[in-house]
């Protein structure tokens, strides 16, 4: 089966996606399909990667964990079961304090903190589409890289809404609140990439 033999205007549940094979990679966001972006340019890979590497280092005598996509991150709102799951996504990162929320198919549940660092193809469903599910989900922080603009936004769920950081740019330090302790200085992740 190929996702061009399938109804795109259907709702589908991860029982569903589970079983696809297609050569593209989707993602599920309320039981719509999302065909995710062709593969990721080197800038975006360089800096998932740097991000990725500078949690692992701070988590590594931590209980949390740091996973990088394609990880599935199911985010239910009733049952746990296949067949009463609508939203399947893949973040670029994603940092997971909850242990019980991992499974041999990836996570259930909202981990605590997403990361997504955007393309210029998925801007709008990164910050609309994505930014929805995420807050209704309950995911502590949600941050959100702009390569380009070598810019980065953290949300962070408060009372159960998302509550933006003011636009953080070269010369900030990041913190977490769900990571005490934990900083990333925006100027050594974006330095190298002046001509990009």
């Amino acid at each position: 089966m190929e996702l061009a033999d399938i109804d795109i205007d259907q709702i589908y549940t991860y029982a569903d996606y589970y079983k696809w094979k297609f050569e593209e990679r989707v993602e599920l966001i309320k039981g719509r399909i999302f065909k995710m972006s062709p593969a990721p340019n080197r800038l975006h890979q360089e800096l998932t990667g740097e991000i990725y590497l500078r949690l692992r280092n701070f988590l590594n005598n931590n209980p949390c964990k740091v996973y990088v996509a394609p990880f599935d991150v199911r985010l239910p709102r009733k049952s746990k079961k296949d067949k009463d799951i609508f939203t399947v996504l893949q973040p670029d990162l994603c940092v997971i304090c909850d242990l019980s929320k991992l499974d041999k198919r990836g996570c259930i549940g909202a981990p605590d903190i997403v990361v997504e660092v955007l393309s210029p193809s998925n801007n709008k469903k990164e910050l609309k589409n994505k930014y929805e599910v995420y807050e209704e989900a309950g995911v502590k922080e949600y941050w959100v890289v702009l390569p380009y603009e070598k810019t980065m936004i953290i949300y962070t769920l408060i009372n159960g809404k998302f509550s933006p950081s003011r636009l953080l740019a070269s010369g900030d330090l990041v913190t977490s609140s769900v990571l005490p302790g934990f900083s990333l200085d925006l100027s050594e992740l974006f330095s190298g990439y002046e001509d990009e």
